[in-house]
């Protein structure tokens, strides 16, 4: 599998054992991280799982049709960004699905036949070409500035990922925009803030106890540092860009920890690892491109920079 491909996560609601074991094959070929829930964790699983591309869902899901419908249609009501892909008992066809259901269901398939979930997916998560030096660019970036920020700390990253989910990590998280003849959109930080703030205090630099105001001001330096280096490998002459650009507005909804860019184009992820060797902890980092407003891989460029110069700028069952 390549290293740079990204992966996408999603929940496999599915009571057969034959079937499960067909969907985890097709996961396997086909870069899904698949994570099966039973019936009663189906809302647990959605509050765990933030960073979701698809829901594969059953017909018979929970004993019928009707319980199946009935769990589509809450899937829908709490999370309307994530795609819901039904496996029929014995044809694709929609027709007989009730209308409601019907809108809320993006495709369907039956297990004979996986090329057509293979065709849903294609279409709705992995509707994008990422060129593989702009994924492993960004990973070798990002991973170079948490170094030397966190320098007495590891630093891991998981597979690069891809999410339609548009719920907020943490409580607290930076946005700039990025722009280049390439490509509009915007770069997310999110992050926990009680894990920031205990590695800030256990840190010799602290100077009393950290507050807020500490963990923005070191976000914000993250945030910045990460766009310089960003800027510097990828975006070339700013002079080319356009003056005259269409602007989109971002809603964000704090009580529902959401956030809309204002495009139903998928997101690319990142998450990285800040582990104290000594301790053992771990602080989480996500990270998100949002490339809504303008995306044209065909002319991405790169831009070689030496390191020094571009750092200077329980309940799931996991397939």
């Amino acid at each position: 599998m390549n290293e740079n491909k990204p992966v996408s996560k999603v929940l496999v609601l599915e009571d057969c054992p034959a079937h499960v074991e067909v969907i985890r094959n097709f996961c396997d070929e086909n870069n899904l991280i698949g994570v099966k829930v039973a019936r009663s964790r189906v809302a647990s699983a959605l509050r765990l799982n933030f960073d979701l591309g698809a829901i594969f869902l059953a017909e018979s899901y929970g004993g019928s049709s009707e319980e199946s419908a009935a769990i589509a249609r809450k899937i829908h009501v709490a999370r309307p960004e994530l795609p819901i892909i039904m496996r029929r008992q014995t044809h694709d066809a929609p027709s007989d699905l009730p209308a409601d259901l019907d809108a809320m269901i993006c495709g369907t398939y039956v297990a004979s036949d996986m090329a057509s979930l293979r065709k849903v997916i294609d279409e709705y998560i992995f509707n994008r070409e990422y060129p593989n030096a702009l994924v492993r660019g960004i990973s070798e970036l990002t991973r170079s500035v948490l170094g030397s920020l966190f320098s007495d700390m590891g630093v891991e990253v998981d597979a690069p990922c891809i999410v339609r989910d548009r719920i907020i990590f943490g409580e607290v998280f930076s946005l700039i925009p990025l722009e280049s003849t390439w490509c509009r959109g915007y770069m997310m930080i999110q992050a926990e803030e009680e894990p920031i703030l205990d590695l800030l205090n256990r840190r010799e630099t602290s100077e009393g106890t950290a507050d807020f105001r500490d963990l923005n001001s070191l976000l914000g330096e993250l945030t910045n540092m990460i766009w310089g280096a960003f800027k510097n490998r990828y975006v070339g002459d700013a002079d080319a860009l356009s003056k005259n650009q269409v602007q989109v507005p971002l809603l964000i909804n704090h009580k529902q920890k959401y956030i809309s860019f204002g495009s139903e184009s998928p997101h690319l992820c990142f998450t990285y690892r800040l582990k104290d060797e000594q301790s053992g902890r771990i602080v989480k980092l996500h990270q998100r491109f949002a490339f809504s407003l303008s995306w044209s891989p065909e002319d991405f460029q790169e831009f070689e920079q030496a390191a020094e110069e571009t750092i200077g700028a329980g309940e799931l069952d996991l397939f």
